[in-house]
């Protein structure tokens, strides 16, 4: 008896197929099939043969590989019994069902007394798939590993791209070499992690950015993740990913992974970028006014850090809004007697002696000029020093003589009365105030790995979702701590790092696009000289690396000498004109020949205009500039390209390239395959280069 199931998409095929009443495999998973290939031909197909040495056959490398199948690598369920004793499931087949592009595979153990479902949905608009695994027993068992769907990975590949990273320097890509033994990658600390972005990326041999065959995976889940890349002694390799190990604390009897969210390419790394972008914009996030364009966001923590004072803030609003900002944030210091990051985490009442009438004079101030107002709060941590803590020492997590994190420890989310604690103090400010913003912050790592606590905080965030579905939610952990699937299925924005280096951010930005669209992704103009580099840079570099994603200002703009406020807020206004398809559009990250710089190309979705943002981070190894190619664009067509900052032009542009003079009108074709010929520049530059079809 055998069973098939194919998920099509114009981009990718699934197909996953089951023998002898055992769990299916993925027997096949690259470009569409047409659908005229047999199933008894696939299967057999796929047949794999054995030699010397060997069991006497090859055991499945299925969607949950079992060790009581002799599987020789890692399985996908790690279990025991409540009393401790092992537990080695046999899973059967149950039932299946399909309902368009969802099919739901049931196995059970009857003898154990265990039921594993094994979803797949196929997101028609994204064509992304989306896998995921429960487990339910008939008693509490213990599970200390359990893994969404498992994959095998192309055997035509010599690497893999996962990504680490820390404080003020993420998505930093790791490149390792397929070979026999596990690449793991673990993220321990409570939240996706700087560390450890739960993402993986499998590029096929010859793959670029813009060409080739790759797959890409992302697990969207905010507690914590393994990742187990293994190449089997039989040369088979396999993909996993479950929440960190041993994150499940208590026994019971219903467990579920994380939707594993995956994707094949054959337009390289572009292509799996583009489907996750698309997938996370238009699927997971859930604006509360779709229709409203992006604002211009400014945040006033490095203009005042913890030094409150109205009138102050007021005139830094003022000059903000000329500027162009549409939205004031008000950030950490607000509320208790918060003077510095030492104390009143948790006591979420409004500061008398900063605010002695309350938040309405700035709050009405910012609205009479035209901005909407937003908040900081960092709900899930309280300071020892606190009169929350002082009242329920019981509601932190951990030790009580744990080491601190900034001064900080984190409260215990499972707890129901710390909730609604969290709800109604939060409440009551969203309802006293016109807020319709939160800066949501998390700023230190659990004491131990608990996945309920990652479940506290998605009760918490859906309860004000439900309450309060006019504000919108950014999900910042000290910048880009908790950026996954799962937190952004509730928040609407993401601060992708806490550094405002815009030679930093020019490449965060860059590889954070191979999962994160413009619209959710902050980016804003930070001060003259960066608060955490050290580094003094242009007000024109600064604007337009904030203007590649959604932008803001977080600098004190009484800093500004009049040319730098002529600078942004010519940006700022470019930005606004475009970012009604900016917002839309793809990113796609160009394969530059010169390393030294880093260059993307957002297309509006009808392909009918574009932008390439042309990076130049440190000295070209070479004299002049490498032609630049760009991608995507359709080959028989001709498009209007023109230098949108040639004004920028410096001492380092001698000669006269093209661009520097007016705008070209030249094929796709000729765009794609010679490319464009860029001014030289220092360093530290950026070129915008704007597009249109004719």
């Amino acid at each position: 008896m055998s069973h098939l199931w194919h998920l099509r998409h114009d981009d990718q095929s699934l197909v996953l197929a089951a023998t002898g009443g055992g769990l299916p495999r993925a027997i096949y998973w690259g470009p569409a099939l047409s659908g005229d290939d047999s199933e008894e031909m696939m299967l057999a197909a796929d047949r794999l043969d054995y030699t010397g040495g060997m069991m006497d056959g090859i055991p499945d490398l299925s969607i949950c590989p079992e060790a009581r199948r002799s599987f020789p690598g890692q399985p996908g369920m790690v279990l025991r019994a409540g009393d401790g004793t092992p537990l080695a499931p046999r899973l059967v087949h149950v039932s299946d069902a399909r309902d368009g592009g969802v099919i739901r595979l049931t196995y059970g153990d009857a003898d154990l007394g265990l039921t594993y479902v094994a979803t797949f949905r196929l997101h028609a608009t994204s064509g992304v798939i989306e896998a995921s695994a429960s487990l339910h027993s008939e008693v509490p068992i213990r599970v200390e590993w359990l893994a969404a769907p498992v994959l095998p990975a192309p055997q035509l590949s010599d690497e893999m791209i996962d990504f680490s990273g820390r404080w003020i320097g993420e998505f930093q890509p790791c490149h390792s070499t397929w070979g026999a033994g596990i690449r793991m990658r673990e993220s321990r600390t409570g939240r996706s992690g700087h560390e450890h972005f739960p993402g993986l990326i499998v590029p096929v041999r010859g793959a670029t950015n813009t060409q080739g065959q790759v797959y890409a995976f992302h697990y969207g889940w905010s507690g914590g993740h393994r990742m187990i890349a293994e190449e089997l002694p039989d040369g088979r390799r396999q993909i996993q990913f479950g929440h960190a190990a041993g994150s499940e604390l208590e026994a019971g009897t219903s467990f579920q992974t994380a939707p594993l969210l995956i994707s094949f390419s054959q337009r390289g790394m572009n292509g799996c970028a583009t489907a996750f972008q698309r997938h996370f914009r238009d699927t997971i996030i859930r604006f509360p006014d779709p229709a409203r364009a992006r604002p211009v966001h400014y945040n006033c923590w490095e203009a005042v850090y913890f030094d409150h004072d109205v009138s102050e803030l007021q005139q830094i609003a003022t000059l903000a809004a000329d500027l162009g900002a549409e939205r004031f944030v008000l950030d950490d210091g607000w509320f208790g007697r918060r003077d510095n990051d030492l104390r009143a985490l948790g006591d979420w009442t409004v500061d008398p002696r900063k605010y002695p009438d309350g938040l309405d004079p700035l709050i009405n101030h910012i609205h009479g000029l035209g901005m909407r107002f937003g908040i900081w709060f960092e709900p899930e941590m309280v300071n020892p020093d606190s009169d929350l803590y002082r009242a329920h020492p019981e509601w932190a997590l951990g030790d009580a003589d744990q080491l601190l994190g900034r001064q900080q420890m984190v409260l215990n989310m499972a707890l129901p009365a710390v909730r609604d604690y969290l709800h109604d103090h939060i409440a009551a400010m969203l309802s006293q105030y016109q807020i319709d913003y939160i800066k949501w912050d998390h700023n230190r790592l659990l004491p131990m790995p608990d996945a309920a606590q990652t479940r506290g905080i998605y009760d918490l965030l859906d309860r004000l979702r439900a309450d309060f579905p006019h504000v919108e939610i950014e999900s910042c952990a000290s910048g880009g701590g908790r950026i996954d699937a799962g937190i952004l299925s509730r928040t609407h924005r993401v601060w992708l790092s806490d550094s405002n280096d815009a030679q930093e951010r020019l490449r965060i930005q860059h590889d954070a696009a191979l999962f994160l669209p413009a619209c959710i992704t902050g980016s804003h103009v930070g001060p003259r000289e960066c608060h955490t580099s050290g580094r003094v840079l242009d007000i024109r570099f600064r604007a337009w690396v904030a203007a590649q994603r959604h932008m803001g200002f977080e600098m004190d703009p009484r800093e500004l000498t009049p040319e730098e406020a002529g600078v942004l807020r010519d940006v700022t206004g470019w930005w606004k004109a475009n970012r009604d398809w900016m917002m839309q559009a793809d990113i796609l990250r160009l394969d530059s020949a010169d390393p030294a710089v880093i260059a993307e190309q957002q297309l509006a979705g009808d392909g009918a205009r574009f932008v390439v943002f042309a990076g130049i981070a440190t000295t070209s190894a070479q004299i002049s500039q490498r032609p630049l190619h760009l991608t995507g664009l359709q080959a028989d067509a001709r498009y209007r390209v023109d230098l949108r900052n040639r004004d920028d032009a410096g001492p380092a542009s001698r000669g006269e390239p093209a661009l520097k003079s007016g705008p070209l009108e030249l094929s796709g074709q000729f765009l794609m395959n010679h490319g464009l010929i860029l001014p030289n520049s220092f360093p530290q530059r950026i070129w915008v280069i704007e597009g249109m079809r004719l």
